[in-house]
């Protein structure tokens, strides 16, 4: 698994609305990867929407949030609609299946999905903070508000 003060490689993937999102792109901000096992199920939806409602901090803290699971884009914007996200990128996982989950070491082989997990990219494109969080517990928004200072 990826650890605090390793280099995230670059990665490619599309949101919920087809578009790129390119991790080196926003070199200059803080990314939060907030990666959810899927989309329809009651906590990651939780996860996502304190994603949305925190966006205002996480602007203030010169980061993009965005949440990650294995689904298609086709599948995330549909979620995106049903859970009333509009500024928060929902990103695809989907293919090759788990490949960023795979290369950051946080792919559930035997359930076919990512971790529940919360990994902070500083400026440069290191890791400062990486939690694991149980997969039915919905991750603490403080404590990640409170890493990103």
């Amino acid at each position: 698994m990826i650890k605090t003060g390793q280099k995230v490689p670059d990665f490619t993937l599309k949101d919920q609305t087809g578009r790129d999102f390119t991790l080196s792109a926003h070199a200059g901000k803080k990314v939060v990867l907030s990666f959810h096992p899927l989309a329809w199920t009651s906590v990651c939806a939780q996860q996502m929407q304190s994603l949305e409602d925190n966006r205002p901090a996480f602007e203030e803290s010169n980061t993009v949030a965005v949440g990650l699971s294995v689904d298609s884009s086709p599948c995330k914007k549909a979620w995106a609609k049903e859970l009333k996200i509009e500024h928060t990128r929902l990103l695809s996982d989907f293919w090759p299946h788990g490949g960023l989950a795979v290369q950051l070491g946080i792919f559930r082989d035997r359930d076919g999905i990512s971790e529940r997990a919360t990994i902070i990219v500083d400026e440069q494109g290191i890791t400062t903070f990486v939690k694991v969080y149980p997969i039915a517990e919905l991750p603490d928004i403080k404590e990640i508000l409170t890493a990103l200072r």
